[in-house]
């Protein structure tokens, strides 16, 4: 890893995105390479989901000896999921502490998930949301909600609990705005029960890269030149104009009686930006969405790429909303229809995430069966 600051993430925190990491193991935690990419790369948090969790344990035996010890008391498969995920978040909340404190509490995050098997059941998902925020019991921890419709409820209940939340899984701006409601509903919650509104944080998890591979295919099935020409467009005109639906937020009268509150905007996050065709720059969902005040969550390889090739692009707001809307009105007079899509990509992300819990769940049962055919270690 290259060291030094003068590569085009150093620009990019410049413009005001905050540099957050998608992927956690406990091998990024052990070997040091969690604090390097801190120092080198300037990763101010992290993001999780049980795909992380379920490659960190495939990857290394860092899990070994806690397994072990978990299958002696006779712990369930689900309690040893719940107790890695939680400690390896703990860890990260401590590594990441500086930041949080150093940024006064916006950013130095790190995010775990509500089991998405719970995605469409509001007191549930509630309930886990308190059980995490206990276990953990670090000030920096975010608490993964998806934006379903029954996810919308339990983040107001939450938020009005005092747990921050980061807001997942959010495709349309539709679903945007009923995001943006359901925070401000839990802060004036929050306020009514007495709590310090400036200590609950929260980002909304809109996704990029998915939009244009969903979009893409029925550009594709069309087939017509028109339609060829508009491909790898929709995805960052559809996150532009999220930004938009936030700017809106901050300038009504709800959220100014907030903020003289002491609360603190929900930011925009940008998910998903991985690209995933590689005929696209591998950058491009970063470069493109470099606005001041956002935060992007970016895999590995994506962080690496844009810290060797990435460029920033000044983006002047009030330039770019217009031409955005003219990228989605363009794509609904080829015939696909928005809603449509979004909602397709909402199912899909809570399916992709229930079938990544199952994985998660299975390859700690794996890792279980396996250890416990190996021989013990000498002097166990």
């Amino acid at each position: 890893m290259a060291t030094g600051h003068d590569h085009p993430l150093t620009e990019l925190a410049a413009a005001g995105v905050s540099i957050w990491l998608d992927d956690l193991s406990r091998e990024l935690l052990s070997g040091g390479r969690l604090q390097a990419l801190i120092a080198d790369r300037g990763v101010v948090g992290i993001t999780t989901n049980p795909t992380i969790f379920a490659s960190a344990l495939e990857r290394g035996e860092r899990y070994t000896r806690q397994l072990r010890r978990l299958a002696e008391v006779e712990a369930s498969i689900e309690d040893m999921v719940f107790a890695i995920t939680t400690d390896d978040v703990r860890e990260a909340c401590h590594v990441l502490r500086p930041a949080y404190d150093r940024t006064d509490g916006v950013d130095g995050r790190v995010s775990l998930e509500v089991d998405p098997g719970l995605a469409h059941d509001t007191q549930a998902t509630i309930d886990r949301a308190r059980l995490l925020w206990s276990a953990v019991d670090e000030p920096n921890l975010l608490i993964k909600i998806p934006a379903t419709t029954a996810g919308l409820d339990a983040i107001t209940a939450v938020i009005g609990e005092g747990i921050s939340v980061n807001v997942t899984l959010i495709f349309s701006l539709d679903r945007y705005r009923e995001v943006v409601d359901a925070y401000l509903t839990g802060l004036e919650t929050a306020r009514l029960n007495g709590l310090d509104l400036a200590g609950i944080h929260s980002v909304a998890s809109f996704f990029v890269s998915r939009v244009d591979t969903e979009i893409d295919a029925r550009l594709d099935a069309i087939g017509t030149d028109r339609a060829l020409a508009a491909k790898g467009r929709a995805a960052i005109a559809n996150a532009r104009l999220a930004h938009e639906v936030h700017v809106t937020s901050l300038a009504t009268r709800r959220w100014r009686d907030l903020a003289a509150s002491g609360a603190r905007p929900q930011r925009p996050l940008w998910a998903s930006t991985g690209v995933k065709n590689p005929a696209y720059p591998d950058t491009m969902y970063v470069s493109e969405l470099a606005i001041p005040g956002t935060v992007n969550t970016m895999p590995g390889p994506t962080l690496e790429a844009f810290a060797d090739h990435g460029t920033v692009t000044p983006v002047v707001l009030e330039e770019v909303y217009g031409p955005a809307q003219d990228v989605l009105s363009e794509i609904a007079l080829l015939g696909i229809d928005y809603r449509e899509v979004t909602d397709e990509l909402e199912r899909q992300g809570v399916r992709k995430f229930v079938d990544s819990w199952d994985e998660l769940v299975e390859t700690v049962r794996g890792e279980l069966s396996r250890d416990l055919a190996a021989p013990a270690p000498h002097g166990r």
